[in-house]
């Protein structure tokens, strides 16, 4: 059967070994083809093809319900669910989305691609077909370093407890985004790489093989006496331990095999974890060669990007600061650290998918008297609110809170956006917050946050180009910057990225006799008196910010002009900022765009609410 041809999942049960070969085949060179043109995760997806496959084969999607962690490995998923001829339009806007997508199918049933959250959804969803008498099943795909993460854990723990009938996948490409860490992972890599274990494994399944048999019955029981074997043979004390069974390792790139591994698993009256080894970026050379993330997405770091200029600061202040560290969420290359931890191999820790261990570790870092920097995605750090709240935050430490990717990122889709670092971390105690407008603005401001020790300090930027200016043209410690000095009517206040608007916005207010002020102000958090006094005197105050605009810089500078008006007229505030809600994926610049946060859409703003209209 040709990809194309493809209806529905149940179509893949009339295929045998040679057509399931070939479709696998078609299925990875469809994905490299399409990924080659539109961005998005490759070497994961490549690597779970045989597994998806036979998890269609053997369940009933979406009878069954198939929950994937993380959902940046279901390409595969989405081809083998009716969406063959959306695909052509992965990640684009308005089109498929490069996560699983409730919007999109029904055979979709959660949209996670925030790592390690998938046993916490099978077990509730287990709980709630269970306690309704629903026979349908439910499989949960772990993977990916997915099983680095806490709340893995915590679920893992729990479907234990309830005894409920969860089948759980392990997809072990011993590999996240950069290699796995933790006891887990090495003890898998053991199960891997033991001979003894392959030889006994080899032994007993040729042995198998020998053994006649009659029927798909009794082919299924040595299948079945094959897993068990397995499982006399290496230790499942970690799992077991748990009140969960262990059935593997198996081949994840064996569709029959992976076949009767899931067949039986789904016999069991309680939890199972069916252990599968596949090979991150399989059948294609590029991404099998690649060492680090073979090739987990075609990102990386971007010559002239904020992230660059990041790297260069942190490796300066480390040659000659010993005591700084950093660290990381299983993210080294695409957070710029990967240049740090060559040259400082022992002060780089990557702690796999866990951000909020991540954050109190650097806590205790800090109490020991290193200076930590943390090295996150802004949208994962909403993850570990509350650790930067009463971990570091009560305590007063200096942790530097390095957010790559903050504010609309684009093409990842909702859970990507960074829009909400700016509405938490203001509300912290004690933290400083700050957005640069240019690649010389970040390396001042890691500078001065490096010289800062009385609190913790966060520099967040954008996935975006970042402007060079120069020296001349940076600000220093805590100070805004007044760009443009206007006639009173009208004063912008440009949040990082977003003062390229607020100056575009000016230019083109000027061709119509509006002369506006533009300020960077380049701290969040404190506001800066000057230019709060400043933005006093106009008729008119616009703030521009790429995060929510309910509680984010809008809200701090309009809170902090009608603490100062007393008497005195306050001007009118406009706080533009993303709407609250969660964005579909898109081009940063449309979605921007959409949101009146560029050049036009905030001289359209300030003409609305001077009440001029627009010269031809």
């Amino acid at each position: 059967m040709r990809l194309d041809a493809l209806r529905s999942p149940a179509d893949l049960r009339d295929l045998g070994p040679e057509e399931l070969a070939s479709l696998a085949a078609e299925l990875r060179q469809r994905i490299v083809d399409t990924v080659d043109r539109t961005g998005g995760h490759l070497g994961s997806n490549l690597g779970a093809v045989e597994l998806t496959l036979a998890l269609h084969r053997v369940f009933d999607s979406p009878r069954d319900a198939i929950l994937f962690d993380t959902g940046h490995q279901t390409y595969v998923h989405k081809l083998l669910t009716g969406r063959v001829a959306e695909f052509e339009g992965l990640r684009q806007a308005g089109q498929l989305s490069g996560y699983p997508s409730r919007d999109e199918s029904a055979h979709d049933w959660i949209e996670n691609s925030h790592a390690s959250t998938v046993l916490s959804y099978a077990h509730g969803l287990a709980t709630a077909r269970s306690t309704t008498g629903d026979r349908r099943r439910v499989v949960a795909v772990i993977g990916d370093g997915s099983m680095t993460g806490g709340m893995a854990f915590e679920g893992l723990n729990n479907l234990g407890h309830s005894g409920l009938p969860v089948t759980v996948v392990l997809n072990d490409n011993g590999r996240s985004y950069a290699p796995t860490v933790g006891r887990l992972s090495e003890s898998l890599i053991r199960i891997r790489s033991n001979p003894t274990y392959m030889r006994r494994q080899r032994h007993l399944e040729d042995l198998a093989e020998r053994l006649p048999w009659v029927g798909e019955l009794v082919e299924r029981g040595i299948s079945a006496t094959k897993a068990a074997l397995r499982d006399m043979f290496e230790p499942t004390a970690f799992f077991e331990a748990l009140g969960v069974h262990y059935l593997g390792p198996f081949d994840g790139h064996d569709i029959a095999e992976v076949e009767d591994a899931l067949t039986n698993a789904a016999e069991f009256d309680g939890p199972v974890v069916v252990h599968v080894l596949t090979q991150k970026g399989r059948g294609h050379a590029p991404a099998e060669q690649d060492p680090i993330k073979h090739m987990h997405d075609t990102g990386g770091v971007k010559p002239g990007s904020y992230t660059e200029a990041f790297t260069e600061s942190l490796l300066k202040a480390a040659e000659s600061r010993p005591e700084v560290v950093a660290i990381t969420a299983a993210m080294p290359d695409s957070t710029g650290l990967l240049p740090f931890r060559d040259r400082f191999p022992d002060r780089c820790f990557d702690v796999g998918i866990a951000e909020q261990h991540a954050v109190t570790a650097a806590a205790g870092m800090a109490m020991g008297g290193l200076r930590p920097v943390i090295a996150l995605y802004a949208t994962f750090l909403s993850r570990a609110f509350d650790q930067t709240n009463l971990d570091v935050g009560l305590h007063g430490l200096p942790v530097v809170f390095c957010l790559d990717r903050a504010g609309i990122t684009g093409d990842d889709g909702p859970s990507h956006h960074g829009v909400l670092d700016m509405v938490l971390l203001t509300k912290v105690p004690g933290m400083t917050v700050l957005a640069p407008s240019s690649y010389q603005e970040l390396q001042q401001m890691f500078e001065d946050a490096m010289a800062m020790t009385d609190g913790p300090v966060a520099i967040r930027w954008s996935k975006t180009p970042a402007p060079h200016v120069g020296w001349d043209e940076v600000g220093r410690g805590l100070a805004a910057r007044r760009l443009r000095a206007g006639d009173g009517q009208v004063c912008l206040l440009g949040a990082g990225k977003m003062l390229a608007a607020a100056q575009d916005a000016a230019d083109e207010l000027a061709a119509e006799g509006i002369d506006a002020t533009v300020w960077d102000p380049r701290c969040i958090r404190p506001l800066d008196e000057e230019m709060l006094a400043d933005a006093a005197r106009h008729r008119l105050v616009v703030t521009i910010e790429d995060g929510f605009r309910e509680g984010g810089f809008g809200t701090g500078v309009l809170d902090a002009l009608a603490a100062r008006s007393h008497q005195n007229e306050m001007p009118g505030v406009s706080v533009l900022g993303v709407p609250v809600a969660h964005h579909a994926h898109g081009s940063a610049d449309a979605l921007l765009a959409s949101f009146g946060l560029d050049g036009p859409g905030v001289a359209a703003t300030v003409r609305s609410r001077l009440g001029t209209a627009t010269q031809e």
